[in-house]
């Protein structure tokens, strides 16, 4: 029987500190859950502010882009016009 209660004895040391320490670490999963709290209200502004800059951007590149669109488009007209004046006009000779 002496090694059943050394086991006895061993198991019942480890679920003592098991159960202290869990009695230590719930304070410290409060403070954590507490600091994660804290953090998440902090941030809201900020992801805020950088979902607004992300889509001032965003309207600021489809501006630029419409805008080379336009002068793509101005560029190809006046190319094919050139074109067609050069292939209608008799060669000179």
């Amino acid at each position: 029987m002496g090694f059943m209660d050394s086991l006895k004895k061993l198991f019942g040391s480890a679920k003592e500190m098991a159960d202290d320490l869990g009695e230590k670490a719930a304070p410290m999963m409060d403070k954590a859950k507490e600091m994660a709290g804290d953090l998440g209200e902090k941030a809201a502004p900020m992801m805020d502010k950088a979902k607004e800059a992300a889509s001032e951007a965003f309207e600021k590149a489809k501006d630029v882009a419409e805008d080379f669109r336009h002068r793509a488009e101005g560029g190809a007209e006046e190319a094919q016009e050139a074109v067609e004046k050069v292939t209608e006009e008799p060669p000179e000779g």
